[in-house]
């Protein structure tokens, strides 16, 4: 009797596995069809996304349309690569990490999720996700050719290799949207006769600059204007500014500071002496300045967490296939959210990964910096991005080698006017985040930097 027991107990055992590692294979080969799915439609968006890059566009809703292709596009290679790196797919080990505990809000602590998703399958959240984006794509894609048609009839600018905006100085990456409506705006004739003056918004290293630049520099803005003027605030404080000219001029001004509206009258009447058609472009982190302008302004948000995490792969790994090298995909995905979007250190940090394509070494740099954000959690309340958003002194001192017992604090630069002059030391932000320098040629104390790589 109990022999037949044991027998029937066997074979149910047997067949209730069986039936599980059949629902787990079905399941797992629905999951890569979506996958497949995904890269395809992902595929065709990107290619409208590139055309739309290369033609002027100056209507307004076929940028709104535009710039929803572009957040449906980054949100799906979000997602596709957090399928195609997880751990437990690529079996990654997770003693090669060290995880400490830590109360800090998830991206202060990314790796502590390795070891708990590195066991475990997908979440009916992450399919739920993923069932998400294909919908959102193929929603985009059914509407998208009407866009098309209209995208035929825009004329071609310029455009060099996309990719090699990664490799130069205040390189580009993004704000297609917002670089179109700019180049429009100046485009345009001025509808009172006076100058239009464009309000450029955005918090502290968010790109304004390099925005501005990029839109001046565009073909079909310098063969419009006969010149191209850069002033700062001091130069509105000026009785004379220098405007008497009677071509067409581009006037980009930086503001600092707030100014006196009586200042701004007084170069306002002083512009009008331009030629016809002259405009000006006003740029400032101060929400404020906005009212100086006479059209809408353009306002600059900090990159979403998709952009940023595309930004930093194709930063860290340049011209080399994150799918040769799985583990090191992985680890750039956790980067990318320890770093939260802070443009400062990502260029830096992702020169020094991409030069050194070694789990051990990743990992090494990973764990430096989250030790980074962790003693500026516990000294300031908040994570360096937010610290260097509101212009205050970020603890690096964890970049440093171990045997470095001085305390090292990034301070934010605030323009040139706002630099002390005084003797600077000759480490790089490179050396201090390898160890490689010595600890007698180390700033002391406070440090600035200026724009994505410090001025020592």
């Amino acid at each position: 009797m109990e022999a037949a027991v044991s027998a029937i107990v066997g074979e149910l055992l047997s067949r209730f596995i069986s039936f599980i590692i059949k629902k787990h294979e079905k399941r797992a080969c629905r999951l890569e069809e979506k996958l497949e799915k995904l890269q395809l439609l992902l595929l065709r968006v990107h290619t409208v996304v590139e055309e739309a890059e290369a033609r002027y566009i100056t209507n307004s809703r076929m940028l709104k349309q535009l710039k929803m292709l572009v957040d449906g596009m980054y949100r799906g290679y979000y997602l596709l690569d957090t399928f195609k790196y997880r751990p437990d797919v690529q079996e990654i080990k997770s003693d090669q990490v060290q995880v400490t505990n830590t109360s800090f809000p998830s991206f202060a602590s990314p790796v502590k999720r390795f070891r708990t998703t590195a066991s475990t399958t997908y979440s009916m959240l992450d399919i739920n996700d993923l069932e998400g984006v294909l919908g959102n794509l193929e929603t985009i894609i059914a509407n998208m050719a009407e866009f098309v048609i209209l995208l035929a009839g825009c004329k071609h600018m310029y455009r060099r290799p996309y990719d090699i905006y990664l490799y130069i100085d205040n390189f580009m990456f993004g704000r297609v949207v917002e670089k179109q409506q700019i180049i429009s705006i100046l485009l345009q004739d001025n509808p009172l006769g006076a100058p239009t003056i464009l309000p450029i918004i955005g918090g502290y290293l968010v790109g304004k600059k390099t925005l501005v630049g990029h839109a001046c520099h565009d073909r079909r803005v310098l063969s419009h204007f006969s010149s191209i003027l850069h002033l700062n605030e001091d130069d509105i404080r000026t009785k004379d500014h220098k405007l008497s000219t009677d071509v067409r001029t581009l006037v980009v001004v930086e503001f600092f500071s707030d100014v006196d509206d009586d200042c701004w009258a007084k170069f306002r009447s002083a512009a009008t002496s331009m030629g016809r058609g002259s405009k000006v472009i006003i740029m400032s982190r101060l929400q404020n300045i906005a009212r100086l302008g006479t059209v809408k302004p353009i306002r600059l948000n900090t990159l979403s967490h998709e952009e940023y995490v595309y930004l930093f792969k194709a930063l860290a790994f340049g011209s080399t296939n994150p799918d040769d090298y799985p583990q090191l995909a992985y680890i750039g995905l956790e980067f990318a959210r320890l770093l939260h979007g802070l443009l400062l250190s990502a260029n830096v940090i992702a020169d020094m990964l991409r030069k050194n394509l070694n789990v051990q070494y990743w990992l090494l740099i990973l764990k430096r910096y989250r030790k980074v954000v962790e003693s500026n959690f516990y000294e300031f309340g908040e994570h360096p991005k937010l610290l260097v958003d509101k212009g205050h002194p970020v603890d690096v001192t964890r970049f440093a080698s171990p045997n470095v017992h001085t305390s090292l604090r990034l301070m934010p630069s605030r323009g040139e006017r706002s630099i002390v002059q005084k003797e600077r030391s000759k480490v790089t932000f490179r050396d201090l985040i390898a160890g490689s320098s010595c600890t007698t040629t180390l700033p002391k104390e406070e440090f600035e930097h200026n724009g994505l790589l410090p001025v020592w």
